[in-house]
């Protein structure tokens, strides 16, 4: 198939853009490299070392043999997006390119906003650009389970029966998103639903849970295509962040009681399950949704997972709680389905085989590149003008340093 991957160049894209490349389908990667501005702005840097994706496209074609097209530019300019739908002719387009952090959304009203607009719009140009050059194109957006919440109860596959005054409907599950990004999320599920009822497209919504793991068989190739290890508040996750305290010799930092659950998945079964999505495509008009995820952890389940996979390979790991900066209820019920890609397929990976290697064990690699003044919490959700010092910028030491010129 010719499949646009679009934010090819970010975490997920990357490893998708590269195992659907080694299978033979024909890929292009979009993007416009904010993804790497963003860490400048912050003042941050993933743990591995991540190379220009001209360098790394390079090294693909001269290990692999395989060429994947690149278009530059961004989504919210709808004259450049919809050239390439026209010019590319995709018969898959896969929607990564979006501000997916939530703790980003939450700094203040610039980024709440920025990453509103960045979404929707991006996703409105990309539903007309369909609609007006490609129309049988399957759809497949990055969705995610914050757009659920974490209801009292059973969520399910994107949609739910419900009986009400002696007469029933099978509805859109209801939506508690819980903070802007999650919103701007809900805002694109939306959309997206309404077009394919109103235009006749097709499209997959991939709710997605936490992913994990940095290697996959096609990024551990080279180390010229390394994918992402964040570990920063921002663009990081809990789990991440645990490995790298550990491998630093750092307590465990679990936010709150701990009792915080979500899905979680591999990146390597994250491209697998994009790759189901690809070779069974919804019907024209139809919206579906896939839970994406194939195992459910507490933080604090994630932390003792750590402590112990460190101390097998003689590290110290203590844990330690530290106040929520976040708006979320830290023991709650959750209990999410998440079957229809096993039944198109999907064999899990499981975290308990990750750890070690995968995970503590990159980090161990590149503990020279650690940056520890980033593992403590600076936005507070609840009150958005903490977030920043008197210059107006963020209460991060590294961003400081980088911001003055250091």
């Amino acid at each position: 198939m010719r499949i646009a991957v679009l934010g090819g160049d970010g975490y997920c894209g990357w490893a998708t853009a590269l195992y659907l490349s080694q299978k033979g389908h024909q890929v292009a990667i979009v993007d416009n490299f904010i993804r790497r501005k963003w860490d400048f702005d912050l003042g941050v840097e993933t743990l591995t070392p991540i190379r220009s994706l001209r360098d790394r496209l390079q090294a693909w074609k001269d290990l692999t043999g395989n060429h994947i097209d690149v278009f530059v530019g961004d989504m919210t300019d709808y004259a450049f997006l919809s050239a390439h739908i026209r010019d590319f002719e995709p018969d898959t387009v896969i929607h990564f390119a979006e501000q997916r952090s939530a703790p980003y959304s939450m700094i203040d009203r610039e980024h709440a906003t920025f990453t509103q607009v960045n979404n929707l719009v991006g996703t409105l140009n990309l539903l007309f650009a369909l609609r007006e050059f490609k129309s049988d194109c399957h759809l497949v957006k990055l969705g995610t389970m914050g757009e659920y919440g974490t209801p009292n109860i059973d969520i399910e596959e994107g949609y739910i029966r419900i009986e009400h005054n002696g007469r029933a409907d099978t509805l859109p599950f209801p939506k508690q998103p819980g903070s802007f990004y999650h919103l701007s999320k809900v805002h694109d599920t939306h959309n997206i639903h309404f077009c394919c009822k109103a235009w006749g497209l097709r499209a997959t919504d991939l709710n997605q849970g936490v992913v994990y793991g940095t290697m996959t068989d096609d990024t551990a190739l080279d180390e010229a295509l390394i994918n992402r290890f964040d570990y920063d508040e921002i663009f990081g996750t809990a789990l991440n962040r645990f490995c790298i305290e550990a491998a630093a010799g750092h307590p465990i930092t679990v936010y709150g009681k701990g009792g915080q659950t979500r899905g979680f998945l591999d990146i390597r079964d994250t491209i697998r399950c994009v790759e189901i999505a690809c070779l069974n495509p919804a019907e024209p008009g139809e919206f579906r949704v896939f839970n994406q995820f194939t195992e459910q952890f507490s933080v604090l389940e994630l932390a003792q997972m750590v402590q112990a996979a460190a101390r097998k390979l003689g590290l110290k790991a203590e844990i330690n709680h530290l106040p929520d900066p976040r708006v979320e209820a830290e023991t709650h019920y959750y209990n999410a389905r998440h079957s229809k890609l096993i039944d198109l397929g999907l064999q899990p990976h499981l975290l308990s085989d990750s750890l070690l290697d995968s995970m503590i064990g990159i980090a161990l690699k590149y503990s020279e590149r650690i940056d520890q003044s980033v593992f403590l919490p600076n936005v507070n959700w609840r009150n958005a003008s903490n977030n920043r010092n008197g210059n107006g910028r963020l209460r991060t030491p590294a961003a400081a340093l980088i911001q003055s010129g250091v």
